[in-house]
């Protein structure tokens, strides 16, 4: 792959994980902000449906959290393997990922031969 591409490629890859870093802090704040009132810790009572939707609110948004953060995680490696000059390889048959698939999937470690084998177990 050429450098343009890679570059072009860290670009997109950049962008994404600052968006990522922003979403996780507003996750943390809102989680700080109504860790009381989930908790049941709040100075008024709530009805017992309006804590049960606090808490299933407060779990989705940890969920959501987790795969950003998980995304966010993938997004580094893939940076780690730009500036180590691995990335666009994959990671466990060394054959090249083909520049579509990095477009669409830039954080991509397996070749989708390796992933669908990944998938499929």
């Amino acid at each position: 792959m050429d450098a343009s591409a890679v570059t072009e490629l860290k670009g997109a890859l950049e962008a994404e994980r600052e968006r990522l870093v922003a979403e996780i802090e507003e996750y943390e704040r809102e989680g700080q902000e109504t860790l009381s009132d989930v908790s049941g810790e709040n100075n008024y009572r709530d009805h017992m449906a309006d804590q049960g939707s606090a808490t299933f609110a407060r779990e989705l948004d940890m969920t959501l959290e987790g795969q950003a953060r998980e995304s966010l995680a993938q997004i580094d490696r893939a940076l780690t393997r730009i500036d180590e000059g691995t990335y666009g390889t994959c990671a466990r048959c060394g054959a090249a990922i083909p520049r579509e698939r990095l477009e669409a999937v830039p954080e991509a470690e397996l070749c989708v031969s390796c992933k669908e084998r990944e998938e499929s177990v």
